[in-house]
């Protein structure tokens, strides 16, 4: 239930970039990943672009948010400032943008939907709706060639689900709830994805188990890696894409 790759670069470069940013994803690149997460929001105009939070004042300076700019004003922000001087005029990238750079670089993507609270329907529909579109000429081969939609909203994966039901979905889940199962069955969810710091090797058996793909985030430590692979994780992403390569395996025997 996880044919994607194991380990996934967080928000494209993780530590060594700015965040969400075309420089970002090029980081990862050139760490050799063939495999980013990254997170989508809609500007006031509509157009999803990609940001972490949907205030200003972490990686873009001022006051301001997300929702209240155009994808061209946001695009004239600098989103690269903060982390360092050889990233200053960084601007915010549409995800239209970050999926050309990652589509013509054959790299897979976690296309998390972060919806600007309150626009949690309207952010999965237009990520979903246009996610399928820029995939449409690979629909009808294997789920592998297909990117993931996630979200710890479920309302935005039931839109998305409705949106464009044949784009493969991930729930995101800080501590797995009790209904879980029920939740992942309603959303047509191929896989739960959840904060390795609250899963354990009960819970991990229980979701392989029940015959769907088991995702973490965000691993940043070798033996840590290690363990979860050894519980039945199937993959996870790191900020540390400079200590956990690509093709890190770790060093235990899954459980069967």
């Amino acid at each position: 239930m996880w044919p994607y790759p194991k380990i996934v670069a967080h928000r494209g470069g993780g530590v060594l970039a700015p965040e969400n940013t075309i420089a970002a994803m090029r980081c990862g690149l050139n760490h050799g990943f063939h495999a980013v997460e990254f997170d989508v929001m809609l500007a006031k105009d509509g157009v999803p672009v990609v940001m972490h939070d949907p205030n200003f004042g972490r990686t873009i300076a001022g006051e301001g948010c997300v929702a209240d700019f155009t994808a061209q004003e946001l695009a004239a922000r600098d989103a690269g400032a903060w982390f360092g001087e050889e990233f200053i005029g960084e601007p915010v990238p549409t995800f239209e943008q970050v999926a050309a750079f990652c589509m013509h670089n054959a790299i897979w993507m976690d296309i998390e939907i972060k919806p600007v609270p309150g626009f949690e329907d309207q952010t999965g529909w237009v990520v979903a709706q246009t996610t399928r579109r820029l995939f449409e000429s690979v629909l009808d081969r294997s789920s592998a060639t297909l990117p993931l939609l996630s979200s710890f909203s479920f309302e935005a994966l039931q839109a998305a689900q409705l949106a464009a039901p044949d784009i493969p979905r991930g729930f995101l889940v800080d501590e797995i709830p009790p209904d879980w199962h029920e939740r992942l069955l309603a959303l047509g969810a191929m896989a739960l994805m959840t904060n390795h710091k609250n899963l354990t090797p009960l819970l991990a058996r229980a979701v392989k188990d029940a015959g769907f793909g088991l995702f973490c985030y965000t691993v940043n430590h070798a033996a840590r890696a290690t363990e979860i692979l050894s519980w039945g994780v199937d993959g996870f992403c790191t900020d540390r894409i400079d200590v956990i390569g690509p093709n890190f395996s770790g060093a235990a025997t899954v459980l069967r």
